[in-house]
């Protein structure tokens, strides 16, 4: 999942570098929402494994 984040960031940079405005804050967006599920996921599993090993 954050592979697909980066891959939308690198999206977001080359539309705005090229002026698709549009776009870029679309896939902005899209890789703002995808790090956010990422870090969720994460936390979740980190706080699993730390209450299953006792």
């Amino acid at each position: 999942m954050l592979h697909y984040a980066i891959v939308f960031f690198i999206i977001a940079i080359i539309a705005a570098v090229l002026g698709f405005s549009g776009l870029a804050a679309g896939a902005a967006e899209i890789a703002k929402i995808l790090f956010v599920v990422f870090l969720v996921i994460a936390i979740a599993t980190f706080v699993v494994n730390l209450l299953r090993g006792r």
